[in-house]
């Protein structure tokens, strides 16, 4: 019957930086945007940093430090908004609390909004409370 040895063999791995070239890298967005868009719905609260432009229905708290949201036509808010900058066009039931706030033409808020800086364009409808620039 033959018979076998068997030798350990030991392999050194090198690893060696070698930079990309710029057209072989993914490319780096500065500020990229979330999108939840009209066929989305959730209940829960959502949390982010950068810019997020909402479509869908939400149930639940939105909240960013200092990022912008946009709430779309079509979109359905039943929650407070809180965000560094936050664009109305679709429904938000619940308060918002911004640096900037804008309500745009077709928006209907039923809360009470709290600004530093504060637009309504005519057609917006509010029903609540607004504490503008404190």
């Amino acid at each position: 019957m033959p018979h076998f040895q068997w030798h350990r063999k030991i392999f050194t791995i090198f690893a060696i930086a070698i930079p990309i070239p710029l057209c072989f890298r993914p490319p780096v967005m500065a500020n990229p945007t979330n999108i939840l868009s009209s066929g989305i719905e959730i209940i829960g609260s959502i949390r982010f940093s950068n810019d997020m432009i909402i479509d869908g229905k939400i149930d639940g708290e939105i909240t960013s430090d200092k990022g912008r949201v946009t709430i779309g036509e079509n979109a359905v808010i039943k929650g407070d908004v809180t965000a560094g900058e936050v664009k109305v066009y679709g429904k938000v039931e619940g308060k918002i609390t911004s640096q900037r706030c804008e309500l745009k033409d077709k928006s209907k808020i039923n809360g009470d909004i709290k600004s530093k800086v504060f637009s309504m364009e005519e057609g917006a409808q509010l029903s609540g409370r607004t504490d503008i620039g404190g």
